[in-house]
């Protein structure tokens, strides 16, 4: 079970039982908090043996000297100061989460010589703090024999003169791990558990935040044309949903922004059945739905100054007598026909239909759509990047800029007229699959269809949605990818 952590700011602190944190920049002086937690001088003595020079995100771990109120002292070393970036705060709270131990109670002095620490910088480590304290065990019912010992709150006071500008900037940061660890829940949530419907009650409960949702059934979608999306969902006895949420931070004549999330809560393949191993994890096919609700989490709970629309497609994908053939033809909601070359690329039908209903009702400024789309991608950039495709130049280069800001990257894979001639279909308007060859790039092909002449970009997930590798800030199977990478698009872009 992991721990609360309930964290605050404060000029000074108190170190009785408690685990002392220090950062310290190579080549810069001792570090702030040292005369409190290390009166003796053992610092100096202990980092010379250990050969600990303060390189990036090491640690120091020193049993506290019997004239020290702390319990221990824990150095965290930040590198060179001139190099620290934003995402580099969030690491340093993250490395210094798996130091805490069986702590219940940790003062992390923040304002380290050399660095300029300000409000946005402390409050980078107490989200560094949160994301790493996420963890998936609801459904272990034994524990080890640790974990029954770890406290279930630690108190952590940050320790910084800029502890009001930090308050502040808390409040954002408290909304940004809650909008992660969303995404991160529903996808690991098993997928007896999270079916469409659940997953629309999921979106309902944002209304508590002021978040205005409309849960679509299939007799509305039937009403309005959905047969793609619809198609991909008549295998399941379990009915879909398309959930549709509401912000409306900004000025009432502003054009809302509009983002649009692949939910497919399990994917089997259908009747172009997935191989056996490995189909558990195609519980996570609802990664861009679970992205999108935790960033209307997010921009809700931060109170953004902009209008937005989340909309996600919810089905399950599963195969069945009533199930769609390779071979059938659908109609999408705009009209446009489609030939099933293959049930397993079904993400791209779900969006087909959500991505013209977004455009066609809301009229939004751009829209951005996430999927964990295509395995191909993961063949193109592993799961260190997710692929990111736009038909808007502008649009791209924020979205890259937001992704390296947050260490969520993106690399942009063309577009053009010779791959959209690949998915033509002697039968139809077009065919939802054309292969192997540049599978990424027609499935991409395939979306641009159904955006107009709407500013869109369209990010494969693939990769780092789930089962990306663990970092400082993420020990989750399910990684929530996305969500900070688009309220930073937004912060830095679109707010009033």
């Amino acid at each position: 079970m992991s721990a609360k952590f309930n964290i605050s700011f404060a000029k000074s602190a108190a170190l009785e039982d408690a685990i002392a944190v220090l950062l310290q920049a190579a080549g810069e002086d001792a570090p702030a908090g040292t005369q409190q937690a290390d009166p003796g001088g053992v610092i100096p003595k202990a980092a010379k043996i250990a050969g600990f020079s303060a390189k990036s995100m090491s640690v120091l771990d020193v049993l506290a000297p019997h004239n020290s109120d702390a319990d221990r002292i824990v150095v965290l070393g930040l590198g060179k100061a001139g190099k620290l970036t934003a995402h580099d705060w969030l690491r340093a709270g993250g490395v210094a989460a798996a130091n805490f131990k069986k702590a219940s109670k940790v003062v992390i002095y923040a304002d380290a010589p050399g660095v300029d620490v300000d409000g946005e910088a402390a409050s980078g480590i107490a989200l560094g703090l949160l994301l790493r304290a996420y963890s998936f065990d609801a459904y272990k019912t034994k524990k080890k024999s640790d974990d029954e010992k770890t406290p279930k709150t630690v108190e952590i006071t940050i320790v910084t003169t800029a502890h009001d500008a930090a308050e502040k900037a808390f409040k954002t940061a408290q909304a940004v791990a809650d909008g992660v660890n969303l995404a991160r829940e529903l996808v690991n949530l098993p997928p007896n558990v999270l079916g469409p419907e659940e997953f629309a009650d999921k979106a309902v409960e944002l209304q508590k935040l002021g978040v205005e949702v409309e849960i679509l059934g299939e007799k509305e979608m039937k009403k309005l044309g959905m047969g793609a999306l619809l198609g991909v969902a008549q295998g399941s006895v379990r009915p879909p949903r398309l959930a549709v949420m509401q912000w409306k931070g900004g000025s009432k004549k502003d054009e809302p922004i509009a983002f649009v999330g692949k939910g497919v809560v399990f994917d089997t393949g259908g009747i172009s059945l997935k191989p056996g191993a490995g189909m558990e994890d195609m519980k996570g096919d609802m990664g861009g739905a679970a992205a999108v609700t935790g960033l209307m989490h997010v921009l809700a709970a931060r109170k953004a100054k902009v209008n937005v629309v989340g909309v996600i497609g919810l089905v399950e994908n599963m195969p069945d007598g009533n199930a769609q053939r390779p071979g059938d033809i659908v109609t999408s909601m705009s009209g446009q026909t489609i030939e099933i070359i293959n049930t397993d690329a079904e993400g791209r039908l779900v969006l087909a239909d959500a991505l013209w209903y977004t455009n066609d009702r809301f009229k939004p400024k751009f829209m951005i759509n996430l999927a964990t789309l295509t395995g191909a991608v993961t063949v193109a950039l592993g799961n260190l990047q997710a692929g990111l495709f736009s038909n808007d130049d502008e649009l791209s280069a924020r979205l890259s800029t937001a992704g390296d800001v947050t260490e969520e990257k993106l690399w942009r894979l063309p577009l053009g007229k010779d791959y959209d001639k690949i998915i033509d279909s002697k039968f139809a308007d077009m065919k939802n699959s054309a292969g192997r060859l540049a599978g990424s790039i027609t499935a991409a092909q395939f979306l641009k269809r159904f955006v107009g002449d709407t500013p869109w970009a369209h990010l494969d997930i693939a990769g780092t949605a789930m089962g990306s590798p663990l970092t400082e800030i993420n020990q989750s199977w399910g990684s929530g990818y996305g969500v900070r990478l688009l309220n930073e698009l937004v912060r830095a872009h679109y707010e009033d």
